[in-house]
């Protein structure tokens, strides 16, 4: 025989339907809240929540869930992708850049076109992963280049596994960009794949600093792969459009939040 609901109650199906349009809408979302909205038990609301998780469809966390990050597409559909809006993030992600640093670029699209931002003779050395990314330099004044080797994934447009894990052993950077997959104020830094997210947090621990570069799509998201926690990452540059609530949670974990000046498209 068929359970019969309360006044007001929602089946399942139906609240989990209800539960992934606020993950949509809100970032993220917490049991006690949904199961006052929903008029269900805060243990039918984790029940929920466990199963959409097992789906693939949130991460669970602490007293909630948040929305995974939609998987990363090849490097070669990525770089004509939100190229403005690209640009516009590594114009402000530059304006850290001090004469004389090291720094540490992470293949990625956004990442390429921080590195095309970058000012000439500034005595800058980069240390990368992304042949891409070392071309686009070589024939520029003032900057000595050191790409780490190793096998080169061309989804991701970079080397990765043993290869540049050693290497970058013996670095020492000023400033890392890793490429973002996803960030979330409470949990920090993911990633999809497992051997770039190891390369993504050596890069991290080989710098005294890390700035975060990442469109609002990956904001309030996680991934697979935990890369770093939030409190390893000094550095937030986010989107003009980015509403003051979403870069209050970061600055609330003392994270420093450039906002880009508005994108051309």
């Amino acid at each position: 025989m068929a359970r019969l609901t309360r006044p007001g109650e929602l089946l399942p199906q139906e609240r989990q339907r209800e539960i992934l349009q606020r993950l949509r809408s809100r970032g993220r979302v917490v049991a006690a809240e949904l199961a006052a909205e929903l008029v269900a038990s805060e243990d039918s609301i984790r029940r929920d929540l466990r199963e959409l998780a097992a789906q693939g469809l949130c991460k669970r966390v602490y007293g909630g869930a948040l929305p995974l990050s939609a998987a990363v597409a090849p490097l070669k559909q990525r770089r004509g992708e939100q190229v403005g809006r690209k640009l516009a993030l590594a114009r402000k992600a530059v304006s850290l850049v001090r004469p004389g640093q090291v720094l540490l670029i992470d293949a990625g699209s956004t990442n390429a076109a921080i590195a095309a931002t970058l000012p000439e003779r500034m005595g800058l050395t980069v240390v990368t992963n992304a042949p891409d990314i070392a071309l686009a330099l070589i024939e520029r004044e003032g900057f000595e280049i050191l790409l780490l080797g190793g096998r080169i994934d061309p989804r991701i447009g970079g080397a990765v596994g043993a290869q540049p894990l050693q290497e970058l052993q013996r670095v020492r950077a000023d400033l890392c960009f890793p490429g973002a997959c996803a960030i979330d104020a409470g949990t920090g830094l993911w990633g999809f794949d497992s051997e770039e997210s190891l390369l993504k947090r050596a890069m991290v621990e080989a710098s005294g600093e890390t700035v975060v570069v990442a469109t609002s799509d990956k904001l309030g998201t996680v991934a697979t792969h935990r890369i770093a926690p939030i409190e390893e990452v000094q550095h937030l540059v986010l989107e003009h459009a980015v509403g003051r609530q979403a870069r209050a949670a970061f600055s609330a974990r003392g994270v420093s939040v450039h906002r880009a000046e508005p994108a051309a498209d």
